[in-house]
């Protein structure tokens, strides 16, 4: 069954309780999944005004243009949202790696039955 939420053509983010979304950033040339962070409305208008991801810093509780202090800035080529809006998808082309450990993607470990095993390097 639809709702007319999931089928609309307007732009109307659910946000949590916490005035959050989540967003899921890949590589928009390879698809590689490099990040999920979180919105609010500040970052999500900051994103669409200037073409370069922005997230809501859970952890330091401030706004977090991506790569400001780095230079690993993430140009958006296209973002998308889901069919209940609570959730973002942004296709980038990063300017250097998502992690802040310094790997290209924040899913460098896979997970085993022994715990976890990292990717070779790049």
């Amino acid at each position: 069954m639809s709702h007319a939420a999931d089928t609309s053509l307007h732009l109307s983010p659910r946000w949590d309780a916490h005035g959050l979304i989540t967003a899921v950033t890949s590589d928009a040339t390879t698809g590689e999944l490099l990040m999920v962070a979180h919105m609010n409305a500040d970052a999500l208008a900051a994103t669409l005004a200037t073409g370069e991801a922005h997230y809501w810093s859970r952890s330091r509780q401030e706004l977090w243009h991506k790569g400001a202090t780095s230079g690993a800035t993430q140009r958006v080529v296209e973002m998308r949202i889901d069919c209940d809006q609570d959730a973002i998808w942004l296709k980038v082309e990063p300017a250097g790696p998502a992690c802040h450990t310094g790997e290209r993607s924040c899913f460098y470990r896979h997970v085993t039955d022994g715990g976890l095993v990292r990717d070779p390097p790049a």
